[in-house]
């Protein structure tokens, strides 16, 4: 995808017709340049439809992102965040870091239409189609160091729960860690990176990528079940709405987790929790694997996995749902960190 494919695209996001010399024109280059640019956005998964006479259209209107739209969206919020938005990017999470490296402000948001390299939990890519997916990073810093900021990814599944609820989205979950599904589809993740002092201050990027409008093309070549957003809600969404509704709940979320911590909020996270008190298997980094009840999580987002008589708490690995029966309650659980 190229800078100038998307600047087209911003063009025919409309859904209306628009000729190659009027866009020739307008982004002053050739109309053999428009052409080629259309090719590209072929290629990336669009379905433009060409006429004689009237040039180019796109079979759906697209919502292009837009910074005041989205500050407009983000309500009270608004005043805390600094947000920019980009056509092509290769990782809004590794631009983010950079940029927090070199001091930009708490509260500062990139969102991308593109992203050439983004990335999800344990170095898998993570894949979207143009004006289809929402994907953007929100810079964070806390006082606290590393050992302080437990549970900090599942208060912003909390926080992006509470958006999707607002914006009309029905049952939808939280997978541990950081994943949102529905229906044993995911619809959303989040990879969350720190640098800064093991004491403090420290400095959080917490990318987020979901999944708006997926085109059969590229749930194809996603390895998982998938779905997007649209179906969820059962109708068409402004992509600025939905980053401004999730902007909005992350940062008093965010706020009130310097204060307090994840505790106040895990039974709000339990509600959401798509395998409470289900058989899951717990695949580990070492490739290990284990079999168990998902017990809910502790007040520093580790996962409380009953295996046998022995609830362990789990702070890596990630876990697939085994049955879908409700474990009974063990009369007595002995605890081991």
């Amino acid at each position: 995808m190229t800078e100038l494919s998307l600047r087209v695209l911003r063009h025919l996001a409309d859904g209306e017709y628009h000729s190659g010399a009027a866009l020739a024109l307008a982004l002053a280059v050739t109309r053999g340049t428009i052409w080629n640019a259309v090719r590209v956005l072929d290629a990336a998964g669009l379905d433009v439809h060409r006429t004689r006479g009237r040039g180019y259209c796109l079979s759906r209107g697209l919502s292009m992102l837009e910074r005041d739209t989205i500050l407009r969206h983000a309500g009270e919020a608004a005043a805390r965040l600094s947000v920019e938005v980009c056509d092509v990017v290769d990782s809004t999470n590794t631009v983010s870091m950079q940029r927090a490296a070199a001091g930009a402000p708490t509260g500062s948001v990139l969102a991308a239409e593109h992203q050439h390299s983004g990335r999800g939990r344990m170095g898998r890519a993570w894949h979207t189609n143009i004006g289809g997916a929402l994907t953007f990073s929100l810079l964070w810093r806390f006082a606290q160091g590393a050992g302080g900021l437990g549970g900090l990814s599942l208060a912003a599944g909390v926080a992006l729960m509470r958006a999707l609820v607002q914006l009309g989205a029905k049952d939808t979950q939280l997978k541990w860690p950081n994943d949102v599904v529905w229906r044993g589809r995911k619809v959303a993740g989040m990879l969350v990176e720190l640098q800064g002092d093991a004491l403090g201050p420290s400095t959080v990027v917490m990318g987020m990528g979901l999944n708006i409008r997926l085109s059969d093309a590229l749930v194809k070549r996603i390895d998982q079940p998938v779905t997007d957003l649209e179906t969820v809600c059962g109708r068409e969404l402004d992509r600025n709405a939905v980053l401004g509704a999730i902007l909005g709940e992350l940062v008093p979320a965010l706020e009130q987790f310097a204060e307090s911590g994840f505790a106040p909020m895990r039974a709000e996270w339990e509600r959401y929790h798509a395998h409470q008190g289900l058989e899951v298997t717990v695949r580990l980094p070492s490739g290990d694997t284990q079999m168990g009840i998902a017990r809910g999580v502790a007040d520093d987002g580790a996962l409380l996995f009953e295996s046998g008589k022995t609830l362990r708490r789990l702070h890596s690995g990630e876990i697939s749902l085994r049955a879908c029966a409700p474990a009974p309650q063990s009369a007595r659980v002995r605890s081991r960190a």
